[in-house]
């Protein structure tokens, strides 16, 4: 039998976004990227923005994915730990994906050891210097008050209104200048703050759409997953290094 002793990070897969002919092209490679750890991973990181919108009502989720979520299941019922993160795109998450997969939902961050090594793992948003207007946008969103309010709303139309503030804010943050990867990039920032006061060997986040392996000290490095819409990459920690990978990586 294979030895299930690997970690499995991925972030910002954005199901949902795009046509439906691309969602589920998208899909499809996310379910063959799952099917090819099955037999190795012992837990799965999947670091927020799984998809472009997610709200829970009470008796109701976004419909589609099926595909994604069998395999989810499938791998949850051979043992594989699953982490499920809150992004930006997808923060309504309540109890489904606990109920029916047995999934970790994690709120914000998470620290971790294995192996010997420290993990700070988080989606990424709302963390580093500035973007206080994004800051206060994610406290009211994350408020009870808010969901409440959103829940009253038939899915027909909360669905819509929700994927149409999904397209203006991707739209809007395209149009930002962002900063070249490096010494000026926010999370990196943010991770030489956080290392001031708590060591860890990975810093793991997503968010950013930019597969980033930075050595921030000796010992620590940042590292971004990237994303599933053109790029296709994933971590993969053995037990005693972590390492960016991609699917199905076409030939140069």
């Amino acid at each position: 039998m294979p030895v299930r002793d690997k970690l499995y990070f991925a972030s910002d897969f954005h199901l949902g976004t795009g046509t439906y002919a691309s969602s589920r092209q998208r899909e499809d490679k996310i379910v063959r990227w799952l099917d090819s750890i099955k037999h190795d991973a012992a837990e799965l990181f999947l670091v927020g923005d799984v998809f472009d919108f997610w709200f829970e009502y009470k008796t109701v989720v976004p419909k589609g994915y099926i595909r994604f979520l069998g395999k989810l299941a499938e791998l949850t019922d051979a043992g594989v730990k699953l982490y499920l993160f809150k992004g930006n795109h997808d923060m309504w998450m309540f109890d489904y994906f606990t109920d029916e997969l047995g999934a970790t939902i994690i709120s914000n961050e998470l620290k971790i050891e294995r192996g010997g090594k420290k993990f700070y793992i988080h989606h990424g948003d709302g963390l580093g210097p500035g973007d206080s207007f994004y800051k206060f946008l994610k406290g009211f969103f994350r408020s009870g008050f808010c969901q409440w309010l959103f829940a009253r709303i038939h899915p027909n139309l909360g669905v819509g209104i929700a994927n149409k503030w999904s397209r203006h804010s991707r739209d809007t943050n395209e149009k930002k200048d962002n900063p070249k990867p490096g010494e000026q990039e926010w999370l990196v920032t943010f991770c030489r703050e956080e290392l001031k006061t708590n060591f860890y060997d990975y810093l793991v986040f997503g968010h950013r759409h930019i597969p980033l392996d930075i050595q921030l000290t000796p010992q620590s490095r940042y590292i971004n997953l990237g994303e599933w819409v053109t790029q296709f990459t994933y971590a993969v920690f053995d037990g005693s290094e972590l390492k960016l990978e991609y699917f199905e990586k076409a030939a140069e």
